[in-house]
């Protein structure tokens, strides 16, 4: 009689689902857009859950108030949601009512709300992990560069899309994608930064967006150090062990510090290159306009070839540059006709 064989059985992947947990009173903090949950273990994890998990006022004071509770009470964050879209970015709608309503300081305002509120996540002092999972867009994707660490589900769909409704990242994606090119290099030896600036500017102005995990990191967007999770449902019990795998290793959060950029020769050649693409009729001559102001933030503005430039240099100038695009008659053709026609306009 032929002995049975024994075959070893892939175990089941635990999983953390966040509707079981709110039953069970682990709400910490919640207002309309999102909460602070305790998933156990001392991690809490921030979730989403507007329309289409856009980014707005109240999102963004959720952001605040889960650092200020995480460094007092916890080990870690994760960043995470059960939805079908980590977050499609900003709520375009109310953007385009401000603007009309010419409410200038009140953009500044929100976009410097944002921008502190994700320099707030990367400076604390305990870890953070995001844990994407299909669309993390525009302010979606800069949540996640804001973290320690990426832990994406294997179909994610990662992207910098602003240009496609006439404005560039504002919530410190420039920043974030230029820290991360120059991982690695030698701070104080002068190199040239030309070649990393470019495929950037091609990322962002382009608006690419990855088809997986994997071409996100390909894309710059994650580390190749960071982890994914095939198993869907079992992304935001990985994202915590990342958390505790971080605590239990000595986290030290990264010091605010200082980027080097190419200056104004990166910034003439990105000039020229973008005058030759509207001869050539690749581009439209707004587009090249939204390019040389990505172009401007993203060699550091006027300042010298290799000059080293605080975060909050590069912050003002995202700010500002989305700021002007705002009062662009075409950015707002842009928004409209995206918020319409959920697609973009060439114009």
């Amino acid at each position: 009689m032929a002995q049975a064989k024994h075959v070893a059985l892939e175990p089941i992947p635990r999983t953390l689902p966040l509707t079981t947990l709110k039953t069970r009173e682990q709400v910490i903090h919640s207002n309309a857009s999102a909460s602070l949950i305790d998933l156990g273990d001392g991690v809490a994890c921030l979730e989403f859950h507007s329309k289409l998990n856009a980014i707005g006022g109240d999102t963004v004071a959720m952001m605040r108030t889960a650092v200020e509770e995480v460094e007092r009470n916890f080990t870690g964050l994760v960043i995470g949601n059960e939805a079908d879209n980590f977050s499609a970015g900003a709520n375009l709608a109310l953007i385009l009512l401000e603007i009309q309503n010419e409410e200038w300081d009140v953009i500044d305002q929100v976009v410097s709300a944002f921008q502190q509120a994700n320099q707030a996540l990367r400076h604390m002092t305990k870890p953070v992990v995001a844990a994407p999972a299909g669309m993390a867009l525009a302010g979606g994707c800069e949540i996640c560069l804001a973290a320690d660490r990426i832990h994406a589900a294997a179909e994610t769909y990662m992207g910098l899309v602003e240009v496609g409704v006439g404005l560039i990242p504002a919530g410190g994606g420039c920043l974030a994608l230029l820290q991360r090119g120059s991982e690695g290099l030698p701070d104080k030896v002068a190199i040239d930064r030309f070649p990393l600036v470019q495929r950037i500017f091609e990322t962002i102005g382009l608006a690419k967006v990855s088809t997986s995990a994997d071409e996100a990191r390909q894309l710059g967007f994650l580390r190749a150090s960071d982890p994914v999770t095939v198993y869907r449902d079992a992304l935001l019990y990985n994202a915590k062990q990342s958390v505790l795998d971080l605590a239990a290793q000595g986290y030290t959060p990264p010091l605010p510090g200082m980027v080097q950029v190419a200056g104004r020769s990166g910034y003439g050649n990105f000039l020229a290159g973008l005058y030759n693409m509207e001869m050539a009729r690749q581009i439209s001559a707004y587009d090249r306009h939204i390019g040389r102001k990505l172009a401007y933030v993203l060699t550091g503005g006027d300042v010298p070839d290799g000059s080293q430039v605080p975060e909050q240099h590069l912050l003002d100038l995202e700010r500002e540059a989305f700021l002007s695009l705002c009062g662009e008659v075409k950015t707002q053709g842009r928004i409209l006709h995206m918020l319409q026609n959920n697609q973009p306009l060439r114009n």
